[in-house]
């Protein structure tokens, strides 16, 4: 039934090595009481964990029914374990918390028993052993003769071929122990009943076979067994299981039973799963408010690349006569310090042209620019010509005539002359997400055609005087002058006025193209825009714009 073959046990620690087992080959029948004998140290609870699956061997094999163990996976091992081997050890192993009913029932819940049937079984078997009246007790309340038959009961319950019992009286007087050991004795009748114990005289006495250990070796063996060991044909063991709900049960029974460490347990992983979503939050929550503010930054303020640039720092640098070494001149005279010449080769120097068709290209064909912007605009050297579309007197609105009625125009001084042509109407974003992210549709729709427009206000529903000049809305004529009114002393007052979503959404536009400005005549192309009557019939042909 069962045999060991040349076994061997090795423990390693750092460099040095111990030989628990040296070659142990022994043979063992299907029924008999075998007592192991030897002092403390000598491999004998090495050699019990080992039959039993508790340790594996370093060399040899345990050969089980006729089969080699060599080759077996811990799921073969726990299924030999449960099904093939009962154990009962010194100190019982018995759960606390747990009636002796259910001490017993725990050995079955990987055996893919019923409950019903394991606390039947169980039952039985508490019955077998003389416990029937004590199974609704705790361990607690038995004394150490009465656990250690509730651990023989549990080591029988799966109907084991062998039984391991490692000092089972060793914690228990004398009168006690002889109980235990005629229920051992009376088990070794129809099982194999291996036992590790100093007691000589109860192995002696009750043992049909003693095996005795030193320093690793079997150095005596009152009744060898030496005949083939018989083969089992029928191995296919059920492999263990144990059902989601069972395994439920007893998790959810062991948090009852020590409440308190489950509430604290609970309360401090409560702390660290809440502390952890608490810093991932901030750290969502302080990453997207930084995208927010990028993409609201750079909304305002895009990465702007022209045709032309040149290197300001240096320019200023030269200008400010820091672009060599000074020379050293007396205090007696006034001299010339001579940077023209820098500034003019530091502008040329420095100018670089950017290849802008090349570079809309890379952009165009690479894909994965769209991961890393959110709108990309292409601005060219063309107006865009929009007019009121009340032709009884042709009205500009874009580019915003505004600074050269204010008296701008001619002003070279001034730093506005270079916005004299002044564009309000401006492209919005091709990003919907984006730009439904920063403007708040208050009224009409978003455009869904090229000749749709918005009107964009700001938080507090206001939109620029210049704008409202721009567009008809306000009487341009009381800016004409404004400049000379204000250097002659005169207040100028713009007054408040407001206006109705309806009519702003009234308001229509038209668009000319710049190419629709010029006539082919005599072969000459001749510019009309001043041409009233002309301009009149375009405007009149021209495509709406519709806020």
């Amino acid at each position: 039934m069962l045999e060991l073959k040349n076994i061997c046990k090795e423990y390693t620690t750092a460099d040095f090595k111990q030989l628990a087992l040296n070659n142990v080959s022994l043979k063992f029948r299907k029924c008999e009481f075998v007592s192991i004998l030897g002092q403390s140290g000598s491999g004998k609870t090495t050699m019990l964990n080992i039959i039993g699956g508790l340790d594996k061997y370093t060399s040899g094999d345990l050969i089980i029914n006729g089969k080699s163990t060599k080759k077996y996976t811990d799921r073969d091992w726990d299924t030999y374990r449960n099904h093939s081997i009962g154990f009962v050890f010194q100190n019982y192993n018995l759960i606390q918390h747990q009636t002796v009913l259910s001490n017993v029932e725990i050995a079955l819940t990987l055996s893919g028993i019923s409950k019903d049937e394991a606390r039947k079984r169980a039952k039985e078997v508490l019955t077998k052993v003389g416990l029937g009246e004590h199974m609704n007790k705790r361990p607690n309340q038995m004394s150490g003769g009465q656990m250690q038959r509730v651990a023989i009961a549990r080591a029988l319950i799966n109907d084991p071929d062998i039984l391991l019992a490692d000092e089972p009286t060793g914690a228990l007087d004398s009168d006690t122990s002889i109980q235990i050991m005629d229920l051992l004795a009376e088990i070794a009748k129809d099982k194999l009943v291996i036992m590790v114990t100093h007691n000589s005289e109860l192995a002696e006495e009750y043992s049909n076979r003693i095996v005795r250990i030193s320093d690793g070796k079997v150095t005596g063996d009152t009744n060898p067994y030496d005949d083939d060991i018989e083969i089992n044909k029928d191995n296919n063991i059920k492999k263990t299981h144990m059902s989601f709900m069972t395994a439920l049960s007893l998790s959810f029974n062991n948090l009852l039973t020590k409440k308190g460490r489950t509430l604290l347990t609970s309360f401090a992983g409560s702390i660290g799963i809440i502390g952890i979503a608490l810093i991932l939050s901030i750290s969502n929550g302080v990453q997207n408010y930084i995208d927010k503010v990028q993409e609201d930054t750079l909304s305002s303020y895009p990465i702007i690349i022209e045709e032309k640039n040149i290197d300001m720092s240096s320019m200023m640098t030269a200008m400010m006569g820091k672009s060599k070494d000074k020379e050293k001149h007396d205090n007696d005279r006034v001299y010339s310090e001579n940077i023209l010449n820098d500034v003019v080769t530091s502008m040329t120097s420095q100018m670089t042209t950017n290849n802008l068709e090349k570079f809309k290209k890379y952009l165009d064909n690479n894909k994965e620019m769209k991961d890393y912007s959110n709108d990309i605009k292409y601005t060219y050297n063309i107006d865009l010509n929009i007019y009121s579309s009340n032709t009884d007197e042709i009205i500009k609105i874009n580019p915003s005539p505004i600074m050269e009625e204010m008296g701008l125009e001619n002003n070279s001084n001034n730093l506005f002359n270079s916005s004299s042509q002044y564009n309000m109407f401006k492209e919005l974003l091709d990003n919907d997400e984006l730009l439904h992210s920063q403007y708040e549709l208050v009224s009409g729709s978003w455009p869904k055609k090229f000749n749709e427009v918005v009107l964009i206000m700001n938080e507090d529903n206001e939109v620029s005087d210049y704008t409202l000049y721009t567009l008809g809305l306000k009487d341009r004529n009381e800016i004409k002058g404004l400049i000379k009114k204000i250097i002659n002393g005169d207040k100028f007052e713009s007054k408040d006025v407001s206006f109705s979503y309806d009519e702003i959404l009234n308001l229509k536009f038209k668009i000319v193209l710049n190419s629709d400005y010029y006539v082919k005549e005599k072969n000459i192309w001749i510019n009309k825009s001043n041409d009233k009557k002309y301009m009149t019939k375009l405007i009149d042909s021209s495509e709406d714009i519709k806020i």
